[in-house]
């Protein structure tokens, strides 16, 4: 059943930030057929090939300042490095939305933190209170396990904190640092992964009663049964990325249904969304939801190009896709339909308005 959000909470600023670190995909190759050659198999290094060269990634960001140093990189050494790069691209994608949402220096009473590509004790809300000064009384929480879906979880948590003044905001942040995660072996979910896979922060400031995208309605489906689908799974004490080959066609019919049981109960058709914030998984599962739900080219442009020029941020994704739409000039009254969806199988939908 899905959840109203009739109380006037608005997304009143919205950034989102990426390391410098970029490459283009051919580069990103090269690297890994320099350093892996003597482990993959013949079918691996077709497959890296055909991965890496589809035109629907062309580049991407990381948190590094050299391929080499992820290759090589130890445990305890990985765990630093998505610490204090979290917190870096959190706090940049922060400033930004506190910067559009016109807080002048007002700080946010209330602080929600999704990632789930580290873990760390306290989490990096902690982190982020002490790099943006907030106050030392802040409300904070941190989500974890919900892989690329959870932009909306963390919206969730924050409506019902939000206030009409400025002192009352929330501020919601997804982080991911994806390159936390790399492995490489002949596994084909290693091999999409790390063709697919980038860094990045998103970052949402909520109040009432101001301008911006109201928040009118939400709801989560959750089909465990697709679980081994997509999922990290620990080996060795680390975490790999495992993704199946029917993924694309399981996460068209979950999000299809999503969708179908938002807009029902809303009492809206699919003609009425304006626009479409959804989360660029990859290619193959873009064409299965834009088939399932008959979307246009023009209504799945933004993702795809999201995709095409940063890749797949997990969470933080979807932000990026709904800054494009924004800056493409959403108009007045219109809604928006912003679809997440990751690790469980698990899929999240919330209704925007502008």
């Amino acid at each position: 059943m899905a959840e109203r959000h009739e109380d006037g909470v608005r997304i009143a600023g919205l950034g989102c930030a990426l390391p410098t670190y970029c490459l283009e995909q051919e580069s990103a190759l090269q690297a890994l057929h320099g350093h892996y050659a003597e482990s993959l198999t013949p079918r691996s290094e077709e497959l890296l090939e055909k991965f890496f060269r589809h035109p629907s990634v062309r580049r991407r960001r990381f948190a590094i300042q050299n391929p080499e140093q992820i290759f090589d990189e130890d445990p305890d050494a990985r765990i630093e490095r998505f610490t204090a790069r979290a917190t870096e691209l959190a706090a940049d994608a922060s400033r930004s939305a506190m910067r559009r949402a016109g807080l002048d220096g007002a700080r946010p009473r209330t602080l929600v933190v999704n990632t789930c590509t580290g873990y760390v004790c306290p989490g990096i809300s902690n982190y982020l209170i002490e790099e943006l000064e907030l106050d030392r009384n802040i409300k904070a929480y941190d989500l974890v396990g919900s892989g690329c879906g959870g932009a909306v979880p963390n919206l969730e948590m924050g409506i019902p904190r939000a206030g009409k003044q400025p002192d009352e905001a929330v501020l919601c942040v997804s982080v991911e640092i994806c390159t936390a995660t790399f492995q490489m072996s002949n596994d084909p979910s290693l091999l999409v992964s790390n063709a697919l896979f980038a860094d990045g922060a998103g970052a949402v400031v909520l109040r009432r009663a101001a301008p911006g995208l109201e928040l009118l309605a939400s709801r989560t489906l959750h089909e465990p049964r697709y679980r081994e689908d997509i999922r990290y799974v620990y080996r060795n004490g680390e975490l790999h990325n495992q993704l199946s080959a029917t993924l694309p066609a399981k996460s068209g019919r979950v999000v299809e249904k999503l969708v179908r049981e938002l807009l029902e109960e809303e009492g809206l058709d699919k003609s009425d969304i304006a626009r479409w914030a959804m989360h660029p998984g990859g290619e193959k599962v873009m064409d299965c939801i834009q088939r399932r739900l008959e979307l246009s080219d023009r209504e799945m442009r933004p993702s795809r190009e999201v995709l095409r020029e940063h890749g797949n941020l997990s969470s933080a994704t979807v932000w990026f896709v709904l800054r494009h739409i924004l800056d493409d000039g959403m108009e007045h009254g219109e809604l928006c339909l912003m679809v997440a969806f990751g690790a469980g199988l698990t899929a999240h939908a919330m209704l925007l308005r502008r």
